[in-house]
């Protein structure tokens, strides 16, 4: 019997781990987005249905996405600036 009752602890043990592992992945996105601007500050907004991240930022725990995401870029003003941004349907 008590042996019985550690082989149940122990695999609820290992189910819970797994859980919380992979919980805390960052899932993949599900579009991504190529964008081409002037220099300067670009805005990209989800209106409805999504969130968005920085491609840079994907799988930083402490970068979550959220509906706005805004890049910045320096240099000549007929210069073009280019960012990859991802995004997240919401379900």
């Amino acid at each position: 019997m008590r042996r019985k009752t550690i082989q149940t602890v122990v695999a609820l043990s290992l189910i819970a781990l797994g859980w919380v592992a992979g919980r805390a992945q960052t899932p993949a996105p599900e579009f991504t987005l190529a964008i081409e601007a002037p220099s300067g500050r670009t805005t990209v907004k989800c209106v409805r249905g999504c969130t968005l991240q920085g491609r840079a930022d994907q799988g930083n725990p402490n970068n979550t996405p959220t509906p706005n995401y805004w890049f910045e870029c320096g240099g000549a003003p007929s210069q073009d600036c280019r960012a990859t941004v991802n995004g997240w349907l919401k379900h």
